[in-house]
């Protein structure tokens, strides 16, 4: 444990900032909130993000899953932008997930989605049983932008975190081709292997920026709480303060949890 200069005392919390559920329509059939709250639990992770493609449909499902339990479930998506970049948007509570959720639903380009082809996306309830199928084909590309995405997000308060930048597949890096330095992202997640002294060697624009790690979960096997965040409760102003470095707070990348 660590103390502040004004006395506060920080301790570690694991946490996954990066898991679908079954409304995703790449994610298995195992991903629904019991299930997800059990396995994070048992790898003693403390603060879990649910982040489906472009929809918190299940999220508030999780956050009932875990109540009583002392895991701290956030509500979130992982946005598909416009420029075909995938980004996490993280939020306090679900009054301003929502809030953001209704301005994806104004951007969805249109197309339904093909259970055979892409998917099923189930919206359950925090047992797991089935409530419908979600119609719209969330594993495509939105009409926001990467831009217009980030001032939704940070007018309610959110975190905005460009998923596994150095993927050639709707990673902000291969997509772009740099980080863009008008857009003050709260954090950059990598995957994989993919360390964090090669990022910041091979791509120069991602220097400066807190690098996380997330297991990117669309299997329950995948949930591995690599970072560990020194604050003092797990808040989401306090993981907030962690990714910024701020007020003796901090983040640094375990190992996973198995």
């Amino acid at each position: 444990m660590l103390t502040t200069e004004n006395g506060q005392t920080l301790r570690d919390f694991r946490a996954e900032l990066h898991v679908h559920t079954v409304l995703s329509p790449c994610a298995s059939i195992e991903m629904i909130p019991p299930l997800i709250v059990r396995e994070a639990l048992e790898k003693k992770i403390d603060i879990l993000a649910v982040t489906d493609h472009n929809s918190m449909l299940n999220a508030g499902a999780v956050m009932q899953a875990a109540e009583d339990t002392g895991l701290v479930i956030l509500p979130g998506m992982e946005l598909h932008t416009r420029e075909e970049v995938h980004v996490l948007c993280i939020f306090e509570n679900l009054e301003k997930a929502f809030d953001f959720q209704r301005i994806v639903d104004d951007h969805y380009a249109p197309g339904e989605n093909i259970e055979d082809v892409f998917g099923p996306q189930y919206v359950v309830d925090s047992t797991g049983d089935f409530i419908r199928y979600e119609t719209h084909l969330l594993s495509q590309a939105t009409r926001l932008s990467i831009d217009e995405a980030f001032k939704h997000v940070n007018r309610l308060g959110g975190l905005f975190i460009p998923s596994h930048i150095q993927r050639q597949v709707y990673g902000i890096l291969p997509t772009l081709g740099f980080i863009p330095d008008n857009i003050p992202f709260d954090a950059l997640e990598v995957s994989g292997n993919y360390s964090f002294e090669r990022a910041e060697k091979e791509n120069p624009s991602v220097r400066g920026y807190t690098l996380i790690r997330n297991g990117d979960a669309h299997e329950l096997e995948s949930i591995t709480g690599y970072n560990l965040m020194s604050i003092s409760t797990p808040t989401f102003s306090e993981i907030k303060l962690a990714l910024h470095h701020y007020a003796g707070r901090s983040v640094k990348t375990a190992s996973a949890v198995r």
